[in-house]
């Protein structure tokens, strides 16, 4: 694929087998399952609005709200969508409260399944479901970022440990080691005594920055222009020592850049990013997706080992860092049709559309 030569034309989404009916028939089994975005008026609904049907050209079917705010849509005032939450996802909710009020001593499964009243075989599904994570690796992630949080608020390493809730230093530099990348001291400097040398490429889709630490790409990511990804990349990292370069002056950077242009090699670079362990897993799967093919979140879930876990794969396809090294863009619909993209549905439809003609009918 050449990111010079990429098409730009906007294609319509294809309709979504089953949400016009359910829609047009106010089911009230769909609502929470799915939004209804009309692009005339910018408003998104409930599937079950009580409001005058708009024409079926008109019309949108997104996954939640969040992706149709992202998308510049507003929230009907008469369904009020952004308050939708189906019953498991309140119960998921509840049991997040009861974990983060505690997370030095958090209560075990067996207590959570009691305070919400299910088995806790059924609350383990049903969390896991929602978020990705079994509650125990949830009381892992909240803690780490507790603990990011406070260091980045310039507490001491060892006051920010305690306040994050680990029972011990141990525990605490084991969780770092594997997921911060860093000391929890350099972290806590805002990435100080790391060096992250960075670029940009000017391509049809907009401005590209890479950036790179000795390990391997830490960003990848699409911007209007030059200043606004400098300026998130500086706020990301504040004390990292940054030095901008050319593709041209910088092996490993050249290297990426002809890679990411290219139908395979992208899914071989080397990348220096933090995850949780879903998300890797999530990312990891992405990477095995062949250029010229997608796959569906459903797909992802079901490759990852956790078949239910659909919202918490758009999850970690939405926070990916590192664009086109990770392509989250192949992941749509299982119906095909397009849905949100962190880099926009325009380019996600040009980065497809592009690696269509570059494989070629039949091909795939």
């Amino acid at each position: 694929m050449d990111l010079h030569s990429l098409d730009m034309d906007v294609v319509r989404d294809d309709p979504e087998d089953g949400r016009w009916a359910a829609f047009v028939r106010r089911d009230q089994g769909a609502d929470g399952q799915f939004v209804v975005a009309v692009e005339t008026t910018c408003i998104y609904c409930r599937p079950t609005c009580p409001a005058r049907r708009p024409l079926r050209k008109n019309v949108r079917f997104l996954p939640d709200a969040a992706t149709a705010e992202r998308q510049g849509y507003r929230a009907c005032r008469r369904c009020k969508p952004h308050l939708a939450q189906l019953p498991s996802e309140a119960l998921v909710e509840k049991v997040k409260a009861l974990i983060v009020a505690d997370l030095e001593a958090p209560p075990g499964l067996d207590a959570l399944a009691r305070a919400v009243g299910l088995s806790a075989a059924h609350l383990q599904k049903t969390f896991k479901k929602h978020t990705g994570l079994s509650p125990k690796e949830f009381v892992s992630a909240v803690r780490l970022e507790r603990w990011k949080a406070e260091l980045r608020a310039g507490k001491p390493v060892t006051e920010a440990w305690l306040e994050a809730g680990y029972g011990s230093a141990g525990r605490a530099y084991a969780a770092a080691r594997k997921q911060m990348g860093m000391s929890p001291a350099q972290y806590g400097k805002g990435g100080a005594g790391q060096r992250i040398t960075w670029t940009l490429l000017d391509t049809p889709l907009g401005a590209l920055l890479l950036a790179r630490t000795e390990k391997g790409l830490c960003r990848v990511a699409f911007g209007e222009n030059a200043r606004t990804l400098e300026s998130m990349l500086r706020s990301e990292f504040p004390a990292a020592e940054l030095e901008r370069a050319s593709p041209e002056s910088d092996v490993r950077l050249r290297a990426a850049a002809v890679a990411l242009g290219e139908r395979s090699g992208a899914e071989q670079l080397p990348l220096d990013i933090r995850a949780t362990a879903f998300q890797r897993q999530v990312w990891q799967a992405l990477r095995a997706i062949p250029s010229g093919s997608t796959a569906s979140y459903a797909d992802v879930a079901r490759s990852v080992g956790h078949p239910r876990a659909v919202r918490a794969v758009a999850r970690a396809c939405a926070t990916n860092p590192v664009a086109l090294a990770v392509p989250c863009h192949r992941v749509v619909h299982s119906d095909g049709s397009l849905s949100g993209y962190r880099w926009g549905p325009e380019r996600k439809r040009a980065l497809l559309a592009a690696e269509r003609d570059a494989v070629g009918p039949g091909q795939v």
